[in-house]
């Protein structure tokens, strides 16, 4: 994978922002899944389903306090994206973190290693943070539901599969009213990188 450096201007965009922002790493997921999994987000009636778009959190939502640290984290995604391979992956079943957690999720069925990998190495430099749960790779299809809503969704997404490779990395900026806008996008090795919209 490879993520050029891109300027600060780039990721916030036309939005001025009040800091400190906050952001979050992820593995995006391809289209045709992207959708899919978002519609099935809006089934289920999950408020955030226009607000952020699948994905497999790396980094979970940080505050960065200025300009200077941003452009530290786009270094540092720059850096160890160029050390990092594309690999296949693929997604399956369903589960839940109840009850310590109202959230039914897609889990990865294989590629995990590679995604724990992807993950030791993000988490690291600025983006270095202790952890509230054990890292557990996932892609979120319902949260803070009503239990028969979760019951629902849980039992719908038994049968999804998707398989796909991971080939970029993604840097999710949130916007004052809680959506996540803007997006970095490294792709394969040897390839440029542009910053890409959210839902």
């Amino acid at each position: 994978m490879t993520a050029a450096p891109v300027s600060v201007a780039e990721v916030l965009g036309d939005e001025e922002p009040v800091w400190p922002i906050t952001i979050g790493v992820a593995l995006p997921i391809p289209e045709p899944f992207l959708g899919e999994l978002g519609a099935y987000r809006e089934r289920f009636g999950d408020p955030m389903a226009h607000a952020i778009v699948a994905h497999i959190t790396l980094v979970p939502p940080l505050e960065v306090p200025d300009e200077a640290a941003l452009a530290a984290v786009l270094e540092h995604l720059a850096r160890v994206s160029v050390t990092l391979e594309p690999f296949p992956l693929v997604l399956a079943g369903a589960g839940t973190f109840r009850p310590v957690s109202p959230v039914v999720f897609v889990p990865i069925a294989e590629g995990e290693p590679a995604v724990r990998e992807v993950e030791a190495v993000v988490r690291a430099g600025p983006l270095h943070r202790p952890l509230q749960f054990p890292f557990h790779p996932h892609v979120t299809v319902a949260h803070d539901l009503a239990e028969e809503w979760l019951d629902q969704a849980e039992e719908a997404m038994e049968p999804y599969r998707a398989a796909f490779d991971v080939a970029s990395l993604g840097l999710f900026v949130q916007g004052g009213d809680g959506r996540r806008r803007a997006g970095l996008s490294g792709p394969p090795r040897g390839g440029p990188c542009a910053p890409v919209r959210g839902r």
